[in-house]
């Protein structure tokens, strides 16, 4: 554990000359204030009060589980070399070695994390018939390890297990060497010579932390603030890199970047800056802790100029080992959406400690994911036994993000998604179970047409297809999909079991008609389909004052069963019906008479702008406005960090930008501070609604003047010649 005299000390650091981390010069090489260090006290006080640093029984333990780790893949290389038929010699010298990387590495894990591990072996030892057929049957007869898993198919092939109850997710690389030196340096590009792809990922994990605890100004100063944002944002529901947000690797490459830029920054102003660079940062311009290596190997680097794959990333997070990937490449429109939400809740509750206003626990507030939105997709997952719910879960979790691409995509991004990465667990059910959940509403400055619909049942069946491709399938492993509303939530999903009251408040950015055009909508069933439609008045008319009210009051026995989308793989679990995963109610018997049934469709009003992520809690904080008080106004922030976009951008030379696609450079110019891009959103309504009359106007008014001459030359003509012949008749 990191003492916080070690952490802080009494004295302010020296000022050290100015010196360029990273791609660009630091934005303040300004020391703490005595105020900072105390705050920087008080925050380690509460990350150590939090459970965050395990004790040192655990840290021996683990020490020990990698230890015989190391000694059952040494004797398996030996076993391997001997069965090659190798001599003796070579099968005394054969050896394999563990590494470590992710949290451990970084030392920022905790109490329960696993131990990220990469077995490195020699060229004759292959990963698809070795490491995942014999090293996995080795593992099996170990009666310490259990829940083993293995991941083949996966980006980075890996091995899941628990070893004495510590978890373990182990990698294997083969370099080219038939004897592995015991002082083999992973960090030297020469690791990298004559291998694949998945070995270059696998390796790459430690060589990336390598070069994170290289790149940092102070190592213990990043330690406490990678700690406290990795906590901060598993309590606000962005720690996920499956599920399209970011991972540990992202947060700890994001958290390096700002003590580049704030190198004699104590941690409590490296927390503040991070939300505070973050929330300005102009996605996708890249984050990246130095300049991307060139192609030496042949290995593909993330560069948009010759990869048009990576103009579609919308936040590049690059690594700093080379080959330079994209780390975040999962996060989609919807996911960063949430996240810049979240980061400008934190910037406000920062704001609030510097001024003495709040204390540390209300940045780690837990975010009201189910008091958020008020329309869910529920995607409820079974099997027979709890290994097969746990290899049967992770293959429908890494499909997650896929569904949310696939909505995204089939409503031209107006429908947006807010996968939660927790899964939730259903006790009463007598089979295996697990449940995720994943907000949904209507792109914010969307205009409402009436009778306009969301039918993401295309998108619901796609996603059943990329399910059965599941190579391992097991009779019990089944999935449903079904839509439901705030107030058909299950109980289990409230730590309490209990249903806690769905009255929000309202925040500065959360727009007032938000409440009124989400509760004028109500369930009709047509034809065993779902369609959601304006409720309103006998007279006709909406009556607001009449959907606050049952807002604030929802009745409860009018609610509707959810109606359940079947992504059936096969029999169903003994005990388990589909009713099972509907509440109760006087509806069900319609609604889940049939399974095949689908999402219908989802009406704009239906799908309104719900409350923003973390707006119920955001007001908690407080509604003064402390920018003013901070030590460096935000305008210079400001144009320091576009100083430093602009500097990164040299790294790509000047002709990145009239590389990238149209749509990307606008994402690059243009920044809302909700961080979501988008020029439809930018054109206000009325100033429109103005320019299009003024356009009809002066098309319109020629027009008309042109036809009434015309008209009026023609009225003419026929006049005179009408007089004409009258006169020669009359002759």
């Amino acid at each position: 554990m990191v003492s916080s005299e070690g952490l802080c000390g009494s004295q302010p650091p020296i000022a050290a000359p100015v010196t360029q981390y990273g791609v660009t010069k630091p934005i303040s090489m300004a020391g703490p204030t005595a105020a900072d260090i105390q705050r920087s006290r008080d925050l380690e006080k509460f990350l150590v009060q939090a459970g965050l640093y395990e004790s040192k029984e655990e840290a021996s333990k683990r020490e020990e589980v990698l230890g015989q780790i190391q000694e059952i893949v040494t004797n398996w290389v030996k076993q391997l070399t001997r069965l090659r038929g190798y001599t003796d010699q070579m099968v005394e010298d054969a050896k394999a070695l563990i590494f470590t990387f992710g949290s451990y590495r970084l030392g920022v894990h905790g109490p329960g994390s696993d131990i990220d591990t990469l077995c490195v072996g020699p060229s004759y030892v292959s990963r698809e018939e070795d490491f995942f057929f014999v090293l996995h049957n080795i593992l099996a007869e170990r009666e310490e390890v259990t829940e083993l898993q293995p991941v083949p198919d996966a980006h980075v092939p890996v091995m899941r297990f628990k070893f004495n109850g510590i978890p373990i997710d182990l990698l294997y690389a083969s370099i080219s060497h038939l004897v592995v030196p015991h002082d083999l340096d992973i960090s030297d590009i020469s690791v990298l010579y004559s291998v694949d792809e998945p070995t270059v990922r696998s390796l790459n994990g430690c060589r990336v932390a390598d070069q994170i605890l290289k790149l940092v100004p102070n190592v213990e100063h990043f330690r406490t603030t990678l700690r406290c944002l990795k906590f901060w944002a598993k309590r606000r529901g962005v720690y996920s890199n499956v599920t399209g947000f970011l991972g540990g690797v992202n947060w700890a490459l994001l958290v390096a970047r700002i003590c580049q830029l704030y190198p004699n920054a104590a941690p409590s102003m490296l927390v503040s800056r991070f939300f505070r660079v973050f929330t300005q940062w102009r996605w996708p311009n890249p984050v990246m802790l130095c300049a991307i290596d060139e192609d030496r190997l042949g290995f593909s680097v993330w560069d948009p100029r010759k990869n048009p794959r990576d103009r579609t990333h919308h936040m590049p997070i690059i690594t700093p080992a080379y080959p330079c990937m994209n780390s975040s490449y999962n996060v989609s429109t919807s996911t960063l959406r949430v996240m810049m939400e979240q980061f400008q809740y934190g910037n406000n509750v920062c704001e609030k400690i510097e001024l003495n206003k709040a204390k540390w626990s209300a940045l780690f507030d837990p975010y009201l994911f189910f008091q958020s939105y008020t329309n869910y997709l529920q995607v409820d997952i079974l099997a027979a036994d709890a290994d097969d719910l746990r290899s049967w879960k992770g293959w429908v979790e890494s499909r997650l993000r896929q569904l949310t691409l696939m909505i995204e995509r089939d409503t031209y991004g107006k429908l947006q998604c807010h996968p939660y990465p927790q899964d939730y667990v259903d006790a009463s059910k007598p089979c295996a179970h697990c449940a995720f959940f994943m907000g949904l509403q209507r792109k914010h400055g969307e205009i409402v047409q009436e009778g306009q619909q969301f039918d993401i049942r295309g998108s619901i069946d796609e996603f059943r297809h990329s399910i059965n491709m599941y190579m391992f399938w097991k009779p019990g492993m089944e999935i449903y999909v079904s839509h439901v509303r705030r107030k058909q939530l299950p109980a289990y999903v409230y730590p309490d079991g209990c249903k806690r009251s769905r009255n929000l408040h309202l925040t500065p950015e959360q727009p007032s008609y938000n409440m009124s055009r989400n509760n004028g909508v109500a369930y009709q069933a047509e034809s065993g389909e779902k369609c959601l439609k304006r409720k309103k008045d006998p007279d006709g008319e909406d009556s607001e004052q009449s959907r606050l009210d049952k807002r604030r009051s929802p009745d409860r026995n009018q609610s509707v069963s959810p109606e359940i989308i079947s992504c059936k793989l096969g029999s169903t679990c003994t005990g388990c019906s589909t009713s099972d995963l509907d509440e109760m109610n006087r509806f069900a018997e319609v609604n889940t008479s049939s399974n095949s049934s689908g999402i219908s469709s989802c009406s704009h009003e239906d799908i309104g702008n719900e409350s923003t992520a973390g707006g119920s809690e955001g007001s908690n904080v407080g509604d003064d406005n402390p920018s003013s008080s901070q030590s460096d106004s935000s305008d210079d922030l400001k144009s320091s960090v576009e100083d430093d976009h602009a500097d990164q951008n040299k790294v790509f030379q000047d002709g990145l930008l009239k590389d990238l696609e149209p749509k990307t450079v606008v994402g690059v110019v243009l920044k809302s501070m909700n961080g979501v891009v988008d020029s439809e959103s930018v054109q206000n309504p009325v100033i429109r609604f103005v320019f299009e009359i003024l356009i009809d106007f002066f098309f319109c008014v020629p027009c008309a003047m042109f036809f009434f001459i015309l008209l009026s030359f023609g009225v003419s003509f026929v006049v005179a010649l009408y007089n004409r012949l009258s006169l020669a008749s009359t002759a």
